[in-house]
């Protein structure tokens, strides 16, 4: 045994021991949150302990996540609004903060990182001597945050980036591919929230023939190839690739860790953070509490940390630079069918300053542009397919099947009618869009002038390879002369409820926003501008796109799931626009062509272009898509250089000659 890991084992005796002791101990206004902390650092030793007791997977699962879940959420200490109103207005908000802290050591526990468990084990403990021995509790708690962020930012920050980087055969990769499909208590062995959603839908796919799950996977693994093969990329000098899935999916999982390993790919798994579903993931205990948290650095982020971290940064990339050389990017099983959830604005939850808005948008840009460097996206792709879970209603497995049915349509059949849309489009100087009914939509978007078009194109005819299902046409629209209003009467963007939202653009840039969620004016802004806009005054016009998959709108009306499609699929029901980079960010400079040969030529705008002089100008991390569905659309006009015009669509119908065959399943419905 090495020494440090013999000091390691000590001070986690020492720690366990002390926690055992606290529970009687403690009294006060402390008592139920400090017993409460015990109870939960008490279970994850008997994870450490006995690891490998099936017998109590699920006990150890219910008593972690029970306070969390549904309404019992509502008088636990993760719960900002609860911990203020029981322990006071600052030192429950940082209570709170440290209690969100503890509860990150579950997955650590389960993954036998005895380290980070006994890291969190010693600062629950310093916080309980600050609260009992310190005069001045407030500042006190808040300056041991502080510290402790600082101090372990380099090891956290390196402790992710290896796992994105590092294949390992670890937990995950264990329970994917050794795991017994049959006995669904395999599903406890993440230390993830396990429900009904996750349970169902393993039983559901191990039910499933092997071929049909090979076909799954196939779809999935095709499209990530087809990716590097329509960017010019070289897949065979790719060692890695990021799989990210939600728990329950492990049959379809192992078939697609097999054709990885075909590619030359080997696995690496990420887990999901409080606030962000990345990686491996299961039905949130509760999405209320992932918003409270969203901004939980509020109570400590400062230029020093930003900088700090940005340097930490740049050294650990520089480190792990020949792995990141050979990561391949991201290929993402996303699912949808979960509860509609409208978030609860708290005055208890921490907030940022202007400073800190300006800081954190400051340093998501400094970061992704780091991280350029090291993982160029021309250098790499990725892929996206999505599926529908139990939770979604009664009907899902035939949902299941539907699903299945839109991410294998046929490709040949979309190329030639999205080529003949792009066709006119190409003739375009601009394009105009309206809404119909109570749709307020009226905008005139500026297309980039074709040179040489008989060589070049403004669209690409997106197929079935990174954005799984097929069916879109896309553009980067000129910024100058793209002008007008966007609604929609209702619409989820990442999870969250959008009523009657609407966005005004001069010359391509938001100029406005408004929606009907909440009574007050500055409450719906406010909404807007942290979720969408990620806390800018304005953002770019980054994409026009018009969805060609009147099947998968279809599915959605028939089931009554519109709300619940996620936007990988609700983007291709009706025209599209992103709020944010374009769809080549940071890849602008890669030659691309669709089948037709023609070279796509619209591929940055007037803030991309700034990349050329000053970077932190060029870029905004973000890229949220926003769907006028059919019935909501009115029409697609293209307006040609001699004032000439082309109908596309014609209230909500596809009308250009060679697209109509669209509308037949529109037909069917009504």
């Amino acid at each position: 045994m090495s020494k440090d890991i013999s000091i390691l084992e000590e001070r986690y005796e020492l720690a366990r021991e002390r926690i055992q002791e606290l529970f009687s101990e403690a009294e006060g206004i402390y008592r139920e949150y400090i017993q409460q902390t015990c109870q939960m650092f008490q279970t994850l030793t008997e994870v450490l302990e006995q690891p490998g007791d099936k017998s109590r997977l699920a006990e150890w699962n219910q008593r972690l996540y029970q306070e969390a879940a549904g309404e019992a959420y509502e008088t636990c200490f993760a719960n900002p609004a609860y911990a203020v109103k029981v322990l006071g207005e600052k030192t429950g908000e940082y209570l709170c903060w440290y209690y969100v802290r503890f509860r990150d050591a579950i997955a650590s526990a389960y993954e036998g990182d005895l380290e980070e468990v006994v890291l969190r084990m010693e600062l629950f403990l310093q916080m309980v001597n600050l609260l009992y021995e310190e005069e001045e509790t407030e500042r006190a708690l808040k300056e041991a945050m502080y510290y402790f962020v600082h101090d372990y930012d380099e090891e956290q920050m390196e402790k992710s980036l290896r796992r994105m980087l590092c294949p390992e055969k670890a937990l995950i990769y264990d329970i994917v591919m050794n795991s017994d499909f049959s006995d669904t208590t395999y599903l406890y062995r993440y230390g993830e929230y396990i429900t009904d959603n996750e349970i169902r839908m393993a039983s559901f796919l191990s039910s499933l023939p092997e071929e049909s799950l090979y076909a799954m996977a196939e779809t999935y693994t095709e499209g990530y190839r087809k990716g590097f093969e329509a960017a010019g990329i070289d897949l065979t000098k790719k060692q890695t690739v990021q799989i990210r899935y939600n728990i329950g999916f492990e049959p379809m999982v192992r078939q697609a860790i097999r054709q990885f390993e075909a590619m030359g790919l080997q696995p690496v798994f990420t887990r999901k953070t409080n606030t962000k579903a990345m990686g491996v993931v299961s039905t949130s205990p509760n999405k209320q509490y992932q918003y409270d948290h969203r901004y939980d650095d509020a109570l400590y982020l400062n230029k020093a940390l930003v900088q700090n971290r940005l340097k930490i940064a740049e050294r650990i990339f520089e480190k792990y630079k020949e792995e990141a050389a050979v990561y391949a990017g991201p290929a993402v099983i996303e699912i949808f069918g979960e509860k509609l959830f409208v978030p609860a604005s708290k005055k208890e939850s921490p907030s940022y300053t202007k400073e800190q808005e300006e800081l954190s948008v400051g340093y998501t840009r400094d970061y992704a542009l780091l991280q350029n460097r090291y993982i160029p996206q021309d250098s790499y792709s990725y892929t996206i397919i999505a599926y529908p879970i139990p939770e979604i209603g009664a009907q899902f497995e035939e949902i299941f099947q539907e699903t299945v049915k839109v991410n294998t349509l046929d490709q040949e059949k979309y190329q030639q009618i999205q080529q003949t849309l792009i066709d006119a489009l190409d003739q375009g100087e601009y394009v105009q869009i309206t809404g119909r009914g109570e749709n307020r939509t009226e905008l005139k978007v500026q297309l980039h002038p074709l040179e040489h078009p008989e060589s070049q194109t403004n669209f690409e005819n997106c197929l079935a390879d990174v954005n799984i299902p097929v069916g879109e046409v896309f553009t980067s629209p000129l910024l100058k002369g793209t002008n007008g209003v966007l609604h929609v009467s209702q619409v989820y963007l990442n999870e969250l409820r959008y009523e009657n939202l609407e966005f005004t653009f001069t010359d391509g840039m938001v100029a406005d926003y408004t929606c009907t969620n909440y009574g007050p004016e500055e409450e719906n802004r406010r909404y807007i501008k942290e979720n969408i806009l990620h806390n800018r005054d304005t953002l770019p016009m980054g994409e026009f796109a018009i969805g060609t998959n009147t099947t998968a709108y279809v599915m959605g009306r028939k089931y009554e799931i519109e709300a619940k499609l996620p936007i990988l699929i609700a983007e291709k029901t009706g025209p599209h626009f992103a709020l944010g980079d374009t769809c080549y960010s940071m890849s602008e400079d890669v030659v691309l062509h669709n089948p037709d040969g023609k070279e796509i030529i619209a591929k940055e705008n007037e803030c991309s272009a700034l990349r050329h002089t000053d970077g932190t100008k060029a870029y905004f991390n973000c890229h949220t898509d926003i769907t006028i569905p059919y019935d909501e659309l009115g029409d697609i006009i293209v307006f040609t250089k001699d004032g000439k015009t082309i109908t596309l669509l014609q209230e909500g119908r596809f009308v250009l000659p060679g697209t109509e065959s669209l509308n037949d399943i529109l037909e069917k419905q009504e």
